[in-house]
């Protein structure tokens, strides 16, 4: 997608071209990744104790948490 690092809210930075994809967190199969990632220690939680808004696939099988909404960080990948 990009090769520069994004930014997926409250200072954190993912690279852009580790991004499969961003996804909503308030389906059923995307709650089932968190929980699984989280079961096998690949889940970081971006939110900062916020509610969970979008949810970062990453080619490394690393899951990523952000509280931010999916479009938002799509907008900065389409910018950066």
């Amino acid at each position: 997608m990009n090769d520069k690092p994004t930014n997926i809210g409250f200072g954190n930075i993912v690279p852009g071209e580790r991004i499969i994809s961003i996804v909503h967190a308030d389906s059923a199969p995307t709650k089932r990744i968190v929980q699984e990632s989280k079961e096998r220690k690949m889940c970081i939680d971006a939110t900062n104790g916020r509610k969970t808004r979008s949810i970062i696939l990453m080619d490394s099988n690393h899951v990523v948490l952000s509280a931010i909404q999916p479009e938002t960080i799509g907008h900065r990948l389409g910018d950066e």
